[in-house]
């Protein structure tokens, strides 16, 4: 593996219910449950990419989760160098493009308005 590379797979991530393995990412709590245990913030300082996996079967994620996954490290490298150093990628046929959008124009207007 490259070790200028790192993968966060987010099948690791996932939730169980009672019905089974959860389809979805979604709320506040959930994004920094992963964020913390992905330790994505160290990882993005570590490496020149970090790829963050999303499962084929996923069918939603939502920005709440998104806002919450990236906050430091769009707050720390600006929209422009996150997109560069962080990577989606979908291995079915779900597009996070639209919530993540929403979830970085949250970060850096709430940066923003508090600052």
């Amino acid at each position: 593996m490259d070790d200028k590379i790192y993968i966060i797979d987010l099948n690791k991530y996932r939730a169980q219910r009672s019905t089974g393995i959860s389809k979805v990412f979604t709320g506040r709590d959930r994004g920094k449950t992963v964020r913390e245990k992905s330790e994505i913030d160290k990882m993005a300082d570590k490496y020149e990419k970090v790829i963050i996996q999303i499962p084929a079967d996923i069918s939603s994620i939502n920005p709440s989760f998104l806002e919450e996954l990236n906050k430091n490290v769009v707050r720390k490298y600006g929209k422009e160098k996150f997109m560069k150093k962080i990577e989606f990628k979908c291995l079915g046929e779900y597009d996070v493009t639209k919530s993540l959008d929403e979830a970085i124009n949250r970060i850096l207007h709430n940066e923003t308005a508090i600052g």
